[in-house]
């Protein structure tokens, strides 16, 4: 019985620990000054986008590859013009995740870091939509030359529900949790 009580004691001393934890970080935000919260989202925002940044160049950088090797030249015309869209897409993508970057140089100490932030944010949406079209266009290609177009566009679909799901259903019921939760 004791080992109970102690257990159960142990795991409220967890909770209770847990709970100024919890708080200290809510604290830490109300007390932040705009330039402060500013500084932080912004800083947020960058190491998301170093992360992104590389999937997509690296995703990009082999795409681009691609042509020089010899089992290319057996794509059909179809083939050949999903090849060329999915470039496409990870240049836009390529393009809308590094775009932030520029944005901030060319607006440096401007006081406009509000606006940066907010459009960065639209701009990695735009992004990483964008890489995952692309990568769902790569999952067809793929399975197209190797099983057939059936196989392929199942591929790409499912991809895209894949990239949906967690991209936008878990972050959506993580918020309607919480929501509830509050």
């Amino acid at each position: 019985m004791e080992k109970q009580g102690a257990t159960a004691t142990g795991q409220e001393s967890q909770r209770i620990d847990e709970a100024p934890e919890q708080r200290k970080a809510s604290d830490r935000e109300q007390r932040e000054s705009p330039e402060e919260r500013r500084n932080r989202n912004w800083a947020e925002i960058l190491q998301e986008l170093r992360v992104a940044q590389t999937g997509v160049q690296l995703f990009t950088a082999f795409l681009l590859a691609l042509p020089f090797q010899n089992r290319f030249t057996t794509l059909s015309n179809a083939q050949e013009w999903l090849y060329l869209a999915v470039v496409a897409l990870s240049i836009i993508a390529t393009g809308l995740l590094v775009t932030p970057v520029s944005l901030h140089r060319a607006i440096f100490r401007k006081r406009e870091k509000e606006t940066l932030i907010l459009v960065a944010h639209r701009l990695a949406q735009g992004g990483l939509a964008m890489f995952a079209v692309a990568v769902a266009g790569v999952a067809t290609l793929i399975f197209d030359v190797t099983k057939g177009l059936t196989v392929g566009v199942a591929a790409g679909l499912a991809t895209l529900a894949l990239f949906a799901t967690l991209w936008v259903g878990v972050p959506v019921a993580i918020r309607s949790a919480q929501t509830t939760d509050d």
